[in-house]
């Protein structure tokens, strides 16, 4: 399977391709980071960004594409350009019919390094190893879109097989939950179709 992992931004979006092999086994197809001016006005900056997105899926025809989750950031003006550009990378995505899945930086982080927790420089590292890179993706944006796309690679067929379990036991629940209530109308159609029956009493000092 082959994956595009984009780490979105407008100043620098870094895109990565992986080919996810048998078990763990990934490989570095193209790595790279489309940059786009700051003084440009917003809208040729998205442009800019889908036209290299765009030109990525052609070329290298992902199965699918993984980006960055925004997660919560103090400048709310980088937040704001991080979630549009990855907006513009699902919208091209979607054109092209190739499924689109987001990850949070800590799921990326663990996936790759064992730990949530870690830093750039060790998520660098460990993007080496798995690759057999000899020389670091610079900058961490690309580092970043490899690890995304490995992150997909390792998790996706984990995450489908739960949906899968989750939709077979919704499925059974909502069987089951028909087949109470069938029986319970059934059992209720029976309790009213039989006739009344009378008991007779024993009048009081009457003979034994």
């Amino acid at each position: 399977m082959r994956v595009l992992g984009v780490d979105p931004g407008l100043t620098r979006c870094g895109l990565g391709v992986v080919d996810g092999g048998k078990g763990r086994a990934v490989r570095c197809v193209a790595v790279d980071v489309v940059r786009t001016p700051a003084d440009a006005d917003l809208a040729h900056r998205l442009l800019g960004i889908s036209d290299e997105v765009e030109r990525w899926m052609d070329r290298y025809k992902p199965a699918a594409v993984a980006v960055e989750r925004v997660f919560a950031q103090h400048n709310v003006r980088t937040a704001m350009g991080t979630a549009q550009a990855g907006g513009v990378v699902a919208l091209a995505a979607a054109r092209r019919g190739l499924p689109v899945v987001f990850h949070t930086p800590s799921e990326v982080k663990a996936a790759v390094s064992g730990s949530g927790r870690a830093d750039k420089a060790q998520v660098t590292a460990m993007v080496m190893r798995l690759l057999n890179l000899e020389v670091a993706p610079h900058p961490a944006d690309a580092a970043d879109a490899l690890a995304l796309a490995i992150c997909h690679l390792w998790r996706e067929p984990m995450r489908a097989r739960l949906a899968e379990a989750e939709a077979r036991a919704a499925e059974m629940a909502r069987t089951h939950k028909a087949r109470l209530a069938a029986a319970a109308k059934q059992a209720s159609k029976t309790t009213a179709a039989k006739p009344a029956t009378m008991t007779k009493t024993k009048k009081p000092g009457a003979a034994r």
